[in-house]
């Protein structure tokens, strides 16, 4: 079941489950409301995930979200955005800094 839907750019919808947000929560201490702010970010990174994009197209992106740079895995469906994990993944950082000379 899919229960959050937000406008945050045009055109930008995001959806996730709600299980797997509470799960991520508690695995990596990120609610997938607060990660679409990565999305924002005009400094913001995103690339195929070329592990497990198998059965569907699947991407990172990596920005900035409350003063902390986090990743943000994602898929696209029918013109949304479905975030399905997020968290503070030290290489995303480490990737985030060197592209934006940080």
């Amino acid at each position: 079941m899919y229960h959050y839907t937000y406008r945050v750019a045009q055109d930008d919808f995001f959806e996730w489950d709600d299980q797997k947000n509470e799960s991520n929560l508690k695995s990596h201490g990120l609610d997938f409301f607060d990660a679409q702010a990565a999305f924002t970010d005009p400094q913001r990174l995103i690339f195929k995930d070329l592990d497990h994009s198998h059965d569907e197209d699947r991407f990172f992106c990596i920005g900035a979200c409350e003063g902390k740079i986090v990743t943000v895995r994602f898929t696209m469906r029918e013109k949304r955005i479905r975030i399905f994990g997020a968290g503070f993944w030290r290489k995303g950082k480490a990737m985030y800094e060197e592209k934006n000379n940080i």
